[in-house]
Order: C-alpha cells, then sequence, then structure tokens
C-alpha cells in the first residue's frame, strides 16, 4: 500500500513539474512573439513612406500583387448573363473624377502615341467600330455586386482602327478623366481582354453623366474601381502608370 502511494505522490509531482515548465515556456514564447510585434510594428510605424503606404508593406503588397498576378488567368472569360437578369436600377461606384463643370459637347478622346503624335477622337468615331455588348456580374471592393448591362467597342478592335498594335505591346495602360482626377493603370494582358470595352451605353441607352458620358471603361477581369468613368486621356507605358487607388494603398492589380 505504501508503494501506490508513493508512486501517486512522484506521478503528481511529475505533473505538476511539467504543468510549470508548460506554463514558463508558453509564458516565454508568448513574450517573444509580443516583443517581436511591438519590435516590427516599431519598425513599420516609424518607417518612409511608398506611394502612402509604409514602405514594409508598399514591399509585402508589391510582392503579394506578383504572386497574384502570375497565378490568375486573364485569358479566361468573364461569365455573361441574359439580358433579363441585368438589373435596371445600377449603383454608382464613385465620383471621383466627374466633375460639376464637364462640358460634353467640346470631349473628344485623347490618345497618346508612342511617337509623340496625338489622336482627337469624337464618340460617334468611336461608335463607328463594331458594337459589343456584355451583361456580367459588376463586383465593388467594397463587397457588393450587380449584374449590369453594357456595351460599347472591345479595346483590342479599337487598337486594330487606329493602328496602336505598337502601343498595346507596352505593359499598361494609363486612363485619366478629362479633369485628371481620376487615373488608373491596366497590364497589358487584361487591356487587351475580349471582353474589355470602351462603353458608350448602359441597359441599352447613352451612359448616365454619373455613369461616365460620354466613353467609360468596362473591364470585367477587374473590380470596379479599375472600370475609370468619363475616360478623357488614354496612354501606354512600359512601367506602371499613375493609379489612384494604389497610391491609397489597395492592390495595383485588382482583379478577380
Amino acid at each position: 500500500m505504501k508503494k501506490i502511494w508513493q508512486f501517486i505522490f512522484k506521478k503528481r509531482a511529475d505533473i505538476k513539474q511539467e504543468t510549470v515548465r508548460r506554463t514558463v515556456l508558453s509564458f516565454s514564447v508568448f513574450t517573444c512573439c509580443v516583443l517581436a510585434g511591438c519590435v516590427i510594428m516599431y519598425g513599420i510605424s516609424h518607417a518612409p513612406e511608398d506611394r502612402s503606404m509604409k514602405r514594409p508593406l508598399r514591399i509585402v503588397s508589391n510582392v503579394n500583387e506578383k504572386i497574384f498576378s502570375s497565378l490568375s488567368d486573364t485569358g479566361h472569360l468573364v461569365k455573361t448573363y441574359p439580358v433579363s437578369k441585368a438589373v435596371k436600377k445600377v449603383r454608382v461606384n464613385g465620383n471621383i473624377g466627374m466633375s460639376s463643370d464637364f462640358d460634353a459637347a467640346k470631349w473628344k478622346l485623347r490618345v497618346l502615341k508612342s511617337n509623340g503624335d496625338t489622336l482627337f477622337l469624337t464618340l460617334d468615331e468611336i461608335k463607328a467600330l463594331p458594337k459589343t455588348e456584355i451583361v456580367f456580374d459588376f463586383k465593388c471592393i467594397e463587397g457588393w455586386s450587380q449584374v449590369t448591362h453594357w456595351a460599347g467597342v472591345r479595346f483590342s478592335d479599337f487598337i486594330h482602327k487606329y493602328d496602336l498594335d505598337t502601343e498595346a505591346n507596352m505593359n499598361y495602360t494609363g486612363l485619366i478623366t478629362p479633369d485628371k482626377a481620376y487615373y488608373v493603370g491596366i497590364d497589358r494582358e487584361s487591356m487587351i481582354h475580349p471582353q474589355t470595352l470602351l462603353c458608350y451605353e448602359m441597359n441599352g441607352k447613352p451612359l448616365p453623366l454619373d455613369q461616365g458620358y460620354p466613353l467609360r471603361l468596362i473591364i470585367p477581369v477587374k473590380y470596379g474601381i479599375k472600370h475609370l468613368k468619363r475616360i478623357g486621356t488614354i496612354y501606354f507605358k512600359n512601367d506602371k502608370p499613375a493609379d489612384y487607388w494604389a497610391e491609397q494603398g489597395y492592390d495595383y492589380y485588382s482583379g478577380h
């Protein structure tokens, strides 16, 4: 009986000792993690900024973008729907670049060519190209989406019509509103995607002013922040053009 009690007491002592050991170890690991987190946060908060984001966070964002863009298939076609599925009341996703003093009668699309020339195109000239319609699920980074109906000219058709193949082979396309308040940069593969449109109609009618009249970008492989409304200027670059929301810390690629 005595040996049994000795065994029980020894077992309890061993358990207590192991419990203390594990507690000390856990607390030590926790303390190290907290200290490491504080050091990292201090380093980030005191790091210089890179386009409105602390440089370490911008580096991580750029790495994430490269990984995501390399895995994403920009050649795939976004799912489309019958026109009957399109909403009648289309939500407006932002109004930056939509100045109230805009004079539509004086509007012409400016296209900057690599040789220094500039094309000035009217809406009628753009509408003379083959018309393409698309009904797709327009997705916003705010978390909402709508099945919407748009029509316009394929950007790839526009490129061929105006002999812009050299420009389109550059890595990026930049688009700017007439007031220069909003601007986006789009990677080449997404811009020449067969579903990317220079759009002038919504639900079978001319674009409303708040949806980008007279011409906007519809690019189904991207989130709404890339669908620039009221295009004023289009240009082409091999390095990344300025992008409004990327400068605020959002992903430059913004694809889905």
